[in-house]
């Protein structure tokens, strides 16, 4: 999940470029033939085909199979007008409004899907702007061959897709959020459009389900949209097949309790059998993309379970249905095999006495009212008839066309592990094993995610799976009702929502159900085993986060093996693992807390946005304790990237900025000192060195509580000379040799140069200054080219790239050799002055680059790096990896195209064990050949 979580690397110009879309002057076919308006969430009766398929079965009339692609693209979307467009105020400020003048239509950006039981709601917002066209930047797209020719301008590119849902009944609700965050006038951020746009008639979202015909008027009425209404089953399929492409753990089966995600070739995607259930359901058989063809359903689905739930009950809800069913026991109402043969089994056909053999069935005999039984019993039993139900026809469906993949989706399941245990158990027994039901973590947003696809020119359809970074801010698990994330206005609007958060936040508990004992199952199997507390009231809105998009992110190209490639080296899956890792962060808060309020200027304001973080992460580390799958595939990595998006989310964007500018200036204060000392040795010896002060340099980490303790002790200067002086080898992982035979050569032969190396750097202070800037100062001398990478993001005392320039030019005032090869980067700007000669010509000399990873984190996935990284690398023949979380945390069995050393004090004593068996300061030094 590590990636770049605020990128967009485009200038005004690409601003404004980003929103052009030729209008498309087709008619909206769906006006010309429209269909019966049922629920087709889930239909008992089969609604109309889909069009691109031919059906003669059950009598239906067939349908011609039309010339064109897989979904409906409407020519309906309105084109922006950038005539004499323009930037308002200031236009050195980061992130200007541009107005558009001559602008008469309404831009949407968000689809829904309203169906008759719940609204859905898929809404863009595009990413703030962070980037500069800054000399460095120009150099090395130079150097590398970067052009922006070839970028998409959709506007969807670069930004964030949010999930929202609220019930039907409540649409009043979702008109007001629709209205407050202006997303029906291409409301998209709070900085680039005039809000005082007047309304205007041409405007238009795009819907499906039902309700898109039964509101249309109604949002015309209150919003002044028109609706341009998207088949549904189109939109379902669009949505699943994207889904399953693009995230890369959508998919995870659920069996007795135990969530395993299920990473899917997209290669060999189909076909499959998807059931939609929704206040219906729906089974279709999918072929390829916009091939399709429902082959079955039946009425008895989430309406069903809701309304009887509601007659028999008298809920109010459909969550407070799920959660009466956690205390029910089915015994009391359902008829049991045990029952009708005086309690043996029937083992002549394979049932136990525990079986279902009709449910609700005792309430034919027990001489009792309504009002005699428990609505939790009731509520239970009624859910295993219509989940098992479900399953056994879905089975039978994909048995029927030779299906192994069965894909359930829709808001009937909503995360609840009871459901899908009794799903997932019916279709293991009905194929003895053969087929596998499998659930969707966007489960409920198919239909929408599919009309919002549905949009011309927006390229959404075009990105990988390496594109998009899920991420959980606390906006995120509070959607629909009053509380629906931060608001788009200013920062006391948004510290007002914290607070309001802060209150809720506490709520936050796990929907992990509990199996009462002794319930039973259906045709011969037991009840799923599923164990825990309180169903929490909505169980699916803490699964579900906001997607970024993110076209600048790629798949590293040295990496050996993509597909085989696993970033994380713990396996959070261990609960022992797990509970020791969030005990670290959990310890590790206070004093981060402290930082962050301390790099705002400890003001009340930044102390209200402090405890909101702490009580917001804390909540996060709660809910993944008692759910460690709850946000899909996690690895250590992914926590520590959620800590700083929780830290973005509360804008606290650099809690350890004054820590890393002080620690900087210490460094650099000693650095001529130790290049000095450098050059009076020979080659064997200060290659030595060098490593040496790298591992050395590389104990400066504020995200360890054992070097925390540390500074308390001494000076910045004074902590690295004692781990100089403390560089005894053999360290535990010594490869040195190695790396010296191939730097140095051996028996008088002197080896070739390395032709480029890629830095992957890690602290701020001595890491970089004394560790890896005099270990690419001898890369440099030695004819290498250069290339420091860092992160595009702040996370802890990290280095960033913006950062890593000033950096340089303050040492290339002490060496000839950073001076000349920084301004053949293009990191000098021309008026630098105090260098060692004058002197501004060297093109000759190798250049010293700087390139951002893409990531915002103390890790990093190497499927997910930017495409300035990417680019760097297609010429690079050394990767070197330095620091805990790139070459210890991540990435310590990555196997690369071209040669690797990994660099690392290891500063946990916990991972000193488990990785390489040794203990706390353990030195790693490892080098690896070329696979």
């Amino acid at each position: 999940m590590a990636g770049l979580t605020e990128d967009l690397v485009l200038g005004v110009d690409d601003k404004i470029e980003g929103f052009q879309n030729k209008n498309n002057n087709n008619s909206n076919s769906n006006n010309n033939n429209q269909k019966e308006v049922i629920d087709k969430e889930g239909l008992g009766v089969r609604g109309e085909e889909n069009s691109n398929t031919n059906n003669n079965q059950g009598g239906e009339r067939d349908m011609a199979p039309p010339a064109s692609s897989s979904i409906h693209r409407s020519g309906s979307r309105p084109q922006l007008d950038l005539s004499k467009a323009a930037i308002q105020g200031n236009s050195e400020e980061r992130d200007p409004t541009i107005l558009l003048p001559n602008q008469s239509d309404d831009i949407s950006h968000l689809a829904l899907d309203i169906g008759g039981s719940l609204i859905k709601l898929v809404y863009f917002s595009r990413h703030e702007d962070q980037s500069s066209d800054d000399k460095r930047k120009r150099t090395v797209k130079e150097r590398l061959g970067i052009s922006n020719g070839n970028r998409r301008s959709y506007p969807i590119l670069g930004g964030r897709l949010h999930f929202v849902k609220f019930e039907t009944s409540k649409l009043n609700e979702c008109l007001e959020f629709i209205s407050s965050k202006q997303l029906h006038r291409g409301r998209i951020d709070s900085h680039h459009w005039n809000s005082e746009a007047p309304a205007n008639e041409n405007a238009v979202i795009k819907a499906t389900g039902g309700g898109a015909y039964k509101f249309a008027d109604l949002f015309k009425e209150r919003l002044g949209v028109s609706i341009d209404k998207e088949d549904e089953m189109d939109c379902l399929v669009a949505g699943a097949n994207f889904l399953l492409k693009a995230i890369r753990h959508e998919a995870f089966t659920h069996i007795e309790g135990h969530k395993e995600f299920v990473q899917i070739d997209h290669n060999d995607l189909f076909p499959y059998l998807l059931v939609n259930i929704g206040s219906g359901v729906s089974m279709i058989k999918v072929d390829g993309d916009g091939k399709f063809q429902r082959v079955s359903g039946t009425n008895v689905g989430g309406g069903t379970y809701w309304g009887l739930g509601r007659l028999l009950t008298k809920c109010n809800s459909f969550d407070e249905l799920l959660e009466l069913s956690q205390r029910g026991d089915n015994r009391t109402i359902d008829m049991l095999v045990g029952d009708i043969y005086g309690g043996m089994d029937y083992s002549k056909i394979g049932l136990s006495a525990s079986t279902i053999a009709s449910s609700f069935g005792k309430a034919i005999s027990d001489k009792k009212e309504l009002k005699d039984y428990r609505p939790e019993d009731i509520s239970l039993s009624l859910l295993r008839m219509i989940s098992y139900n479900i399953g056994q026809i879905s089975y039978l469906n994909a048995l029927r066309f030779g299906l192994k993949r069965i894909f359930f989706g829709g808001f009937f399941i909503r995360g609840h592990a009871y459901t899908m245990d009794t799903i997932s158990f019916a279709i293991h027994f009905w194929s003895q094993g053969e087929a596998q039901a499998m659930f969707l973590r966007h489960e409920g947003f198919l239909g929408a995610l599919g009309a919002f696809m549905s949009y011309e020119k927006h390229g959404l359809d075009d990105l990988m799976v390496h594109q998009l970074v899920e991420r959980f801010p606390m906006g995120a698990p509070y959607t629909g009702g009053k509380i629906h994330g931060p608001p788009l206005g200013d920062l006391n609007e948004k510290i007002s929502w914290m607070e309001k958060f802060v209150l809720k936040g506490t709520e936050i508990t796990a929907p992990v159900p509990m199996a009462p004992p002794g319930t039973t199952g259906l045709g011969g199997f037991e009840v799923p085993s599923s164990k825990g507390g309180t169903l929490r009231s909505d169980a699916s809105a803490l699964n579900v986060g906001v997607l970024h998009l993110v076209p600048t992110l790629e798949v590293f190209p040295l990496l050996a093996n993509q597909k085989m490639y696993e970033p994380n080296t713990i396996d959070l899956a261990d609960h022992s693992e797990l509970e020791y890792w969030f005990t670290v962060l959990s310890e590790h808060l206070p004093d981060l807390v402290d930082k962050a309020v301390a790099s705002e200027g400890g003001t009340d304001d930044a102390k209200r946005r402090g405890d909101a973080f702490a009580r917001a992460f804390s909540a996060h580390l709660a809910r993944l304790m008692e759910e460690p799958a709850a946000y899909g595939k996690l690895g250590l990595a992914n926590l520590l990237e959620l800590r700083e998006e929780c830290l973005r989310e509360f804008q606290f964007l650099d809690a350890y900025r004054s820590i890393k500018l002080r620690e900087n200036e210490a460094s650099l204060a000693v650095l001529p000192d130790l290049l000095l000392e450098l050059d009076r040795m020979d080659e064997e010896a200060r290659l030595l060195t060098l490593i040496e002060g790298v591992l050395a340099a590389n104990i400066f980490d504020w995200g360890s509580r054992a070097c925390v303790d540390l500074y308390h002790k001494g000076t910045i200067i004074e902590i690295y000379r004692m781990s100089r002086n403390k560089m005894q080898r053999p360290w535990r992982v010594d490869d040195f040799d190695l790396f010296k035979e191939r730097m140095l050569g051996s028996k008088g032969k002197k080896p070739r140069p390395h032709k480029r190396a890629l830095l992957f750097v890690d602290n701020s202070g001595a890491d970089i200054v004394l560790g890896m800037l005099p270990l690419a100062r001898e890369l440099l001398r030695r004819g290498t080219e250069v290339v420091l990478v860092a992160n595009s993001l702040p996370a802890l005392n990290d280095v960033t790239a913006m950062e890593l320039p000033d950096i340089v030019a303050e040492a290339a005032k002490h060496c000839d050799i950073l001076r000349r090869a920084a301004e053949a980067g293009g990191l000098l700007v021309d008026a630098m002055t105090n260098t060692l000669d004058g002197s501004k010509e060297n093109s000759s000399s190798v250049p010293l680059m700087v390139v951002e990873n893409g990531c915002g984190s103390p890790c990093i996935d190497l499927r997910q790096v930017s495409s300035e990284l990417a680019a760097a690398a297609k010429d690079a023949d050394l990767i070197i990896l330095e620091g805990m979380g790139r070459a210890l945390h991540t990435n310590f069995n990555a196997r690369f195209k071209c040669e690797a050393l990994k660099l690392a004090m290891v500063k946990n004593q916990r991972l000193a064990e488990k990785l390489i068996k040794g203990k706390i300061y353990d030195c790693v030094c490892r080098y690896e050949p070329a696979s």
